[in-house]
């Protein structure tokens, strides 16, 4: 959905467990947190905090 990035809680190259925060958003003035679906290292984070989404842009590369 469409939004704001508020917080991004990781950075490219780092280590994630499955369900560790990766990104919180507001959308639909409510806060979205944008988890890990599985353990993996962060590839590359496309938005920093204030940046405007569309639907369906891809927050955070996962490998």
């Amino acid at each position: 959905m469409p939004g704001q990035v508020v917080k991004v809680l990781v950075q490219e190259g780092q280590s994630v467990k499955a369900g560790e925060m990766l990104v919180v958003m507001e959308a639909m003035k409510m806060e979205h947190s944008i988890s890990a679906p599985k353990d993996s290292k962060v590839k590359k984070v496309n938005f920093q905090q204030g940046d405007k989404v569309n639907m369906g842009d891809k927050l955070v590369e996962l490998e």
